[in-house]
């Protein structure tokens, strides 16, 4: 029989299932992070049923808007569910959750829609993990959740999840949920995990039951799979978190089995592909929990196809055994069979539950971390508004305001040009500009930057276009930047406007600008006056300080000051 789409389950406080939950209660939530999304600043709590700590999502983001769902959508739903996080300004709109790069997580990303806009129109919108499409987010019901998994190994040390709006709705989100998983689990020869299917297949109508934390030790969403051909198995008896068994799926779940209800079935199931280019992984998990006499045996054996997948062997008692592909299938329907293994085995066949999952190539590549570090902290100094969130330069569509990049198939890419002009900047150019190693366009001009023009400029190799007019820089264009507009290395886009200039000049500088004090023009009480060019050949007059003048320092300093 086909696996049939899944129906919603609330994980409501329904008596008996709460009770449950307390008793099983547990608090190992080593590396979980939980955010209610449109939860009040800095505020937190722990949900009563599950005991898992959420968070307020205003540290990681900084758009949108706080709503609440209709008040009875909310009393059906977990407290994380009662609001969300929606965005009617901008097309893409991101989390940053900073994580430990080269680790393994489930995250998951729920919706509840609600009505929270009272408008009872029902979105469609892209969720994004990074620069790369995770899926499509389609609200069909107004009380239904929506929940899309992934199991991925990052490799930054953050990463983004963005809802871009396609046109078809505004975009919304109730809780974002990262759960650490061994990296010996759910491997894959590429790309990342999608859930296509996770059953507790041992269930029987009407008492379905949804399991997550504290159930499951890293909060996987167990829905109840029920079939009329199948009976079940069940026992009292804690079932063995086999700790060779990697997988570990709550005991709770592996405490029932399907088996089929005449003697002569096997125990099927299949599953036909929406893509025919999809790639799946499949894990089943077994565990025996009749406790069998000497002369009886459940010798198993799993086929796809007709053809031998694994076997033959048989699950221990009241411990967890897990079968798994070890490489991506792909191609046409996919047919599996648990059968009885050849030999001597008199026992049914059985299962307790199954994982499926789609691969996830994510190839879009990333922004240069040192630019993504640079163009972060101009943001920061600077405190720009515009809408400056995800990856700076992919996807190409939703890049930030004012950048452009290159665009490398073999490497990241670079920031090469920024235009922050009339964005009311205020302050001295900030020191993370040198930090964008490949930038050859820079626009700074109508803001309120003051202090001198920085030295670095100078330095930064790649630099064609620099426009800093209209601003409030003190002091002279650097020699260096002088030197490449001259030879036609550099375009100083208008005229910068300069303020009271004072410069310094060490004693070195002053004998090349007076070519060795080749040419005196004259002598006061106190030093001697020096002909001199700088810059653009500007002629000037250097006065230095005798050693022997009488008047000494304090009178130099004060001609000084009247001169400029």
């Amino acid at each position: 029989m086909m696996l049939l789409p899944l129906k919603q389950i609330l994980f409501a406080l329904l008596g008996g299932f709460s009770l449950i939950l307390l008793v099983h209660a547990q608090d190992d939530q080593s590396g979980f992070i939980s955010i209610d999304c449109g939860r009040t600043q800095n505020s937190s709590y722990t949900e009563k049923t599950t005991g898992i700590n959420y968070i307020s999502d205003t540290g990681f983001i900084d758009t949108g808007e706080s709503k609440l769902v209709l008040r009875d959508v909310k009393y059906n739903y977990q407290q994380p569910y009662w609001g969300v996080r929606s965005f009617p300004e901008g097309i893409r709109n991101c989390y940053k959750i900073n994580v430990t790069s080269g680790d393994r997580y489930l995250i998951r990303a729920s919706f509840v829609y609600g009505n929270y806009d009272g408008k009872d129109e029902l979105p469609t919108f892209l969720l994004h993990l990074g620069t790369n499409l995770w899926d499509s987010v389609k609200v069909e019901n107004v009380s239904h959740s929506i929940h899309k998994e992934l199991i991925h190994d990052p490799l930054r040390n953050y990463i983004h999840v963005c809802l871009v709006n396609n046109g078809s709705g505004v975009p919304f989100i109730s809780t974002i949920e990262l759960r650490p998983l061994p990296n010996s689990t759910y491997q894959t020869q590429t790309g990342s995990l999608a859930l296509y299917r996770r059953l507790d297949t041992g269930q029987i109508a009407p008492n379905l039951t949804a399991y997550r934390y504290p159930f499951d030790m890293h909060d996987r969403f167990w829905y109840s799979h029920s079939r009329e051909d199948w009976t079940q198995l069940s026992t009292a008896s804690t079932i063995d978190l086999n700790q060779n068994d990697f997988y570990q799926p709550a005991s709770d779940v592996m405490r029932t089995a399907a088996t089929p209800k005449l003697a002569t079935d096997d125990l099927s199931f299949f599953w036909l592909p929406a893509d025919e280019n999809a790639e799946y992984y499949v894990y089943m998990h077994f565990a025996e929990i009749e406790e069998l006499s000497a002369n009886q045996s459940r010798q198993l054996e799993i086929t796809m196809n007709g053809e031998l997948f694994y076997g033959p062997f048989a699950p221990g008692y009241l411990e967890t055994f897990t079968v798994w592909s070890t490489q991506a299938m792909s191609g046409g329907q996919y047919n599996f069979s648990v059968i009885k293994g050849a030999g001597n085995s008199d026992l049914q066949p059985i299962l307790n539950a199954i994982e499926i999952y789609t691969v996830k190539e994510f190839s879009e590549q990333e922004t240069n971390q040192d630019d993504v570090n640079a163009i972060t902290n101009i943001k920061v100094a600077y405190k720009i508004e515009k809408n400056w969130q995800g990856d700076p330069c992919f996807p190409k569509n939703y890049s930030w305001e004012g950048l452009n990049c290159s665009n490398s198939p073999n490497d990241s890419p670079r920031i090469i040009y920024l235009d922050l002009s009339s964005s009311g900047l205020t302050g001295e150019i900030d020191a993370s500009v040198r930090n964008l190693e490949m930038i050859q366009t820079l626009d700074l001009s109508n803001n309120n930057l003051t202090g001198p023009i920085p030295d670095f400029l100078s330095q930064m190799s790649n630099l064609n276009v620099l426009n800093l007019e209209n601003n409030k820089l003190t002091g002279s264009v650097p020699n260096e930047l002088n030197e490449r507009a001259k030879n036609g290395l550099l375009s100083l886009s208008g005229s910068v406007e300069l303020g009271p200039t004072r410069r310094q000049f060490t004693y070195s500088e002053i004998l090349k600008i007076t070519n060795n004090r080749q040419r005196i023009l004259g002598k006061g009480g106190f030093g001697t006056v020096y002909h001199g060019y700088i810059d653009d050949n500007t002629q000037v007059a250097i006065k230095l300080l005798s050693s022997s003048s009488s008047r000494g320092l304090e009178q130099f300093h004060a001609e000084a000051s009247l001169s400029r």
